[in-house]
């Protein structure tokens, strides 16, 4: 079971309005063996590795929602030459002009990537910046060749041959299509409906789909919200209504999977959460995904109801469960949690809440909350959902 309810992160998904395919295919990559293993560091459900540019180390996220990203830390330090603006939409269709320009050479382990068409982005902003992430290799990148991933064991191994990963192995077949920006997206069937998915591995969620169409209400498990829980690359979603289900089906490529867990949002999206009881092979070439079981997350969903974020160093409720006498409004102001206070919290500490969750692991919390200029104390207990 999900022991917590967490701040879904979302730095992907990201649209690039106004731009040929061109810019994406530049590149080139070299390998010094049949098979690169690439060191993958997972943790709070994203994928980082390491990047080596002119000497110095940096921590990128594996993420094949987005195009290859530099901070502008980045940009500013190698000197580099802006190819032009464009406007990008991100994943909570927020719409900013951002620079495009060209990396002369970035090295992942023994992987040598050259000329790579890479965004310029601000990566310090929100919770972006507690993840200390300096860039992104994205969908174009990874494009140049096949990868082989697994989570669980922090294994990528990258290869220019498919034959060198042994895909008999995996029965699951997904195929998808890709975005100008190589992102790739798949067709699932939820209640003989076909829903375009990104296949991301930027999103820490684990199904998300646009409500478009789709009635969450005729689903027998169902769990009504409102909030936001997601962050893009251009800050936090807008507070929406919502529903979680747990769907008897949804047929991707080859196989049904059964009682699937799946939220609703703006967008379309398959994250790590579902990704991480699978090992899969990424192939541009074909066009196609190959998963293979490796462990079975239950469909229900154990948690205390709500999720917050870290506003000016204050703790404020984003997001909750529509339930009768839920304790919690949006707007209020956690002042403590299980005697640990999140007033006036400057921002390493805010950071250090953010990543290393008060609430993980326990059964139940004591709250002291603000609403209104009133202090109200309020005990929770974690429930179990969607049973």
């Amino acid at each position: 079971m999900i022991k917590i309810l967490y701040t879904f992160f979302l730095c992907s998904a990201v649209a690039v309005f106004g731009q040929g395919k061109n810019f994406f295919e530049k590149g080139e990559v070299q390998l010094q063996q049949p098979v690169e293993k690439v060191s993958l560091k997972y943790e709070n459900n994203l994928p980082f590795v390491e990047v080596n540019i002119n000497g110095k180390t940096y921590n990128f996220i594996f993420d094949s929602g987005a195009p290859t990203v530099i901070s502008q830390a980045i940009y500013k330090e190698l000197n580099l030459r802006k190819k032009y603006k464009r406007s990008i939409k991100d994943s909570d269709e927020k719409v900013q002009q951002q620079i495009f320009t060209e990396l002369p050479e970035m090295k992942v382990d023994h992987l040598v990537f050259k000329n790579v068409g890479a965004i310029v982005l601000d990566l310090n902003s929100a919770e972006l910046g507690c993840l200390k992430v300096d860039g992104i290799i994205g969908a174009n990148q990874m494009a140049k060749l096949f990868w082989k991933v697994n989570y669980s064991e922090n294994v990528l191994e990258a290869s220019a041959d498919l034959s060198n990963f042994n895909v008999k192995e995996y029965d699951i077949i997904i195929p998808f299509e890709s975005q100008p920006q190589k992102t790739p997206t798949i067709t699932a069937s939820l209640l003989n409906k076909d829903i375009k998915l990104t296949f991301d591995t930027g999103f820490t969620g684990r199904l998300e789909v646009s409500d478009d169409g789709i009635d969450p209400k005729t689903f027998q498990h169902v769990i009504k919200t409102f909030g936001t829980r997601t962050t893009g690359a251009f800050g936090t979603a807008t507070p929406a209504a919502g529903y979680i289900f747990r769907a008897d089906s949804l047929k991707m490529g080859n196989t049904l999977f059964q009682d699937e867990r799946i939220g609703t949002g703006k967008t379309d999206l398959i994250g790590n959460e579902f990704l991480k009881d699978f090992t899969f092979i990424l192939d541009w070439k074909n066009s196609n995904i190959y998963m293979k079981r490796i462990a079975k997350s239950p469909s229900t969903l154990e948690s205390f109801g709500f999720s917050y974020r870290f506003v000016n160093g204050d703790a404020m409720v984003t997001f909750i469960f529509e339930e009768e006498n839920f304790p919690l409004k949006i707007g209020d102001a956690i002042i403590s949690m299980n005697g640990i206070s999140f007033q006036n919290l400057d921002k390493e500490k805010s950071c250090y809440y953010f990543i290393n969750r008060v609430e993980k692991d326990l059964d139940s919390l004591k709250l002291q909350i603000k609403r209104g200029g009133k202090i109200i104390d309020v005990q929770m207990n974690k429930k179990e959902y969607l049973k």
